[in-house]
């Protein structure tokens, strides 16, 4: 009887010390996750290339302003031009305009490609928007 004790009360502790830890490993993922938007560009732009960035500002400010205020979502400009950014750049093989969303879970980092996208709408202000809004809702998902 004094065996059946002490195994039940095995079994109960590593049974709530399990919970306890997903409940960590859950709170630990959503606090660690982190987006950046980060516009690249030139010193010399085209009207394309401005309307990125205003879209994108545009559309973090009205959709996003509470992830941005608790620094969920991060937005950043770079320009290539300048040798201060030459490795962030080239970490993105960024050398002109482009549009990127860098994940950040767990110290690991994601870079998804958006400029295709950016430059096919980047001067329509509400499809620009639209979508950029659904992709970064898609990734804070994840």
């Amino acid at each position: 009887m004094k065996h059946i004790t002490i195994l039940a009360f095995f079994i109960f502790s590593s049974l709530f010390s399990s919970f306890d830890g997903k409940a960590q490993t859950s709170q630990s993922k959503s606090t660690s996750a982190k987006i950046e938007i980060i516009d690249f560009y030139g010193t010399h732009r085209c009207t394309t290339c401005k309307a990125i960035e205003a879209n994108t500002k545009y559309t973090l400010d009205t959709y996003f302003k509470e992830e941005q205020k608790n620094g969920i979502l991060v937005f950043k400009t770079v320009n290539v031009d300048e040798d201060k950014n030459y490795k962030i750049a080239e970490a993105y093989e960024a050398s002109g305009t482009a549009l990127f969303l860098n994940i950040i879970k767990k110290a690991k980092e994601t870079h998804v490609d958006l400029t295709d996208f950016a430059f096919s709408k980047g001067r329509d202000k509400e499809v620009f928007s639209r979508e950029l809004k659904s992709k970064i809702e898609a990734a804070l998902k994840e």
